[in-house]
């Protein structure tokens, strides 16, 4: 679903109770729904997708709540907290899944977890597809009914998205800082500069949510930053907000012309639930200087440059033409306490309305719901995913009402 599609979902929601799909609600308005917690297992992931306060809430309306035993040790919340807001601890991640009607998350399913997802499940999580095919081949297989955050659309913004994107711009310029340092084998550029030396430069691909905390953190340090945007209307407001920024129309030309003197490339591109497009190509990187650094925050959906390959946040650079590359894939886990709470804030709302209504009456409150889901008894129900992986679309009142 693209921005400012509302009134589409609602005649999609509309033709879904026509066709009967209202009847496979379970009648959850007015009974309790299992809620399921499981400890995150990406590699260096420590944020949890519930807080206990949210369990708290949950409880408190009727629903039962079960998390893992220690899925929000590494955030800060200890079982305790979990047992004192009212949820059930287990033992194991299987008893997570097994137990929940939804199975609310952080990152998306990894091999293991395949199996533990069944049909008639709804996997409430950042599932990013269009980057990953095994992934999506084994949701359909499951059955599940999978919810993404990143394409829950609501008057042309990613509200669950946001967050994480804010601290992933943020961060990008304390990690991309850091790895110009000359020990981690960067060009020795401290962004700031000093009296008497000019600051280091920092080109920001992208004025979304990430690209605009990117630069003005960057700012803050004192760098030269630049953003180049498509978005017209975008670079006025940019322009406004961010006094001592240059904008720059985002062209190949601008970006060739413009890449010897950068020493700090961020890419922060975004097209909703599809694939990065791949702004920068080998030969390009080649035109940077040695020991500059590219941070590719759009490295869950594919990254921005061809050069650009996922890594971890115990394993996070590597060198492509003389450039370090930073592509973590789940950037905002390396501040976990800050990231449980942010993504909280945005997620509870519309997980409370999915354990209240269930998934039929929670889209009819709301539409943009629909266009979260991804995947749906076992029909690829999001557009750009299929198109990223050349896959069958169903139309998603067509996959409900089937």
């Amino acid at each position: 679903m693209q921005p400012g599609r509302q009134p589409a979902a609602r005649e999609a929601f509309s033709a879904c109770i026509s066709a009967g799909w209202e009847q496979s609600s379970k009648n959850y308005g007015s009974i309790f729904m299992i809620i399921g917690v499981p400890k995150e297992i990406k590699i260096q992931e420590y944020r949890v997708a519930l807080l206990p306060s949210a369990a708290y809430q949950l409880v408190k309306r009727g629903h039962q709540v079960v998390v893992e035993r220690g899925a929000g040790a590494g955030a800060g919340y200890p079982d305790a907290d979990y047992e004192q807001a009212g949820a059930r601890l287990v033992a194991t991640h299987a008893e997570a899944f097994e137990a929940a009607d939804l199975v609310v998350k952080v990152k998306e399913p990894l091999p293991s977890e395949y199996e533990l997802l069944r049909r008639g499940q709804i996997l409430f999580t950042y599932l990013h597809l269009a980057a990953n095919r095994t992934l999506t081949e084994a949701l359909l297989k499951s059955g599940v009914t999978g919810l993404a955050y990143e394409t829950i659309e609501i008057n042309r913004r990613l509200p669950l998205l946001e967050p994480m994107s804010e601290i992933a711009g943020r961060m990008s310029i304390l990690v991309g800082g850091y790895f110009l340092a000359k020990h981690t084998g960067g060009s020795g550029v401290l962004l700031g500069g000093v009296p008497g030396v000019l600051p280091g430069k920092v080109v920001v691909l992208g004025g979304g949510a990430s690209g605009i905390n990117a630069a003005r953190m960057a700012q803050g340090l004192g760098a030269d930053v630049t953003i180049l945007e498509v978005d017209l209307e975008r670079m006025r407001f940019l322009d406004i907000t961010l006094h001592t920024a240059h904008t720059l129309y985002s062209s190949e030309a601008h970006l060739m012309e413009i890449l010897p003197s950068v020493d700090l490339l961020i890419g922060a591109v975004l097209v909703p639930g599809a694939k990065a497009p791949k702004l920068i190509r080998r030969e390009m990187l080649q035109r940077m200087r040695p020991g500059s650094v590219l941070v590719d925050i759009a490295i869950d959906q594919g990254g921005c440059s061809e050069t650009s390959r996922p890594t971890t946040h115990d394993n996070p650079v590597y060198v492509e033409e003389g450039v370090t590359h930073y592509c973590v894939a789940n950037m905002p886990g390396a501040y976990a306490r800050t990231a449980t709470q942010a993504l909280t804030n945005v997620t509870y709302r519309h997980l409370e309305m999915l354990a209240d209504y269930g998934l039929a009456e929670a889209c009819q409150r709301q539409p943009a719901l629909l266009g979260g889901i991804n995947v749906h008894d076992g029909k690829l129900t999001y557009k750009a995913v299929a198109e990223a992986h050349g896959m069958m679309f169903t139309p998603i009142a067509e996959a409900l009402a089937g």
